[in-house]
């Protein structure tokens, strides 16, 4: 028992660290916000109120790596007020929001999306409740089936 233990471990492990993959730069790395940090994004200028609009919509549409269930503007954790800063930035440098969409997903996976896109990956998430339904139909129309037929 002690060996299959063991595998399922490392095997955690593997998994793991396969799908923590990180993909930013070293000025993009995470730090913990600072004071300084807080108030520029707190006060941070768009070059245009619609740039504006663009970024707070957009981080309200990204969930916190850290928060449990909380967008970006609504989590005060260190790294929704990073991620918040970043997503600013790169609207107001012209980026689109699909770009910034990318680069979150590569950096964090799709966990930061609240619609996860449906792939090889996550096809079993996906299609899991509707195997289970299926089966449970076709479980239940045997069992009708047997119960009437032994009456």
């Amino acid at each position: 028992m002690s060996r299959y233990l063991v595998v399922f471990r490392l095997v955690c492990v593997l998994l793991t660290a396969l799908s923590s993959k990180v993909f930013a730069s070293e000025q993009e790395l995470f730090v913990a916000a600072t004071s300084e940090q807080n108030a520029q994004v707190e006060l941070f200028e768009f070059k245009t109120p619609q740039l504006q609009k663009r970024a707070i919509e957009l981080a309200k549409s990204l969930r916190c790596p850290q928060c449990q269930n909380q967008n970006l503007v609504e989590s005060n954790s260190p790294i929704a007020k990073d991620l918040r800063l970043i997503v600013f930035q790169k609207i107001n440098q012209g980026q689109s929001e699909q770009d910034v969409v990318d680069f979150m997903t590569a950096r964090y996976g799709e966990f930061v999306l609240y619609k996860p896109s449906f792939s090889l990956s996550n096809a079993l998430l996906w299609l899991a409740p509707l195997l289970l339904l299926a089966g449970f139909i076709l479980f239940s129309v045997r069992r009708i089936g047997v119960d009437s037929s032994n009456r």
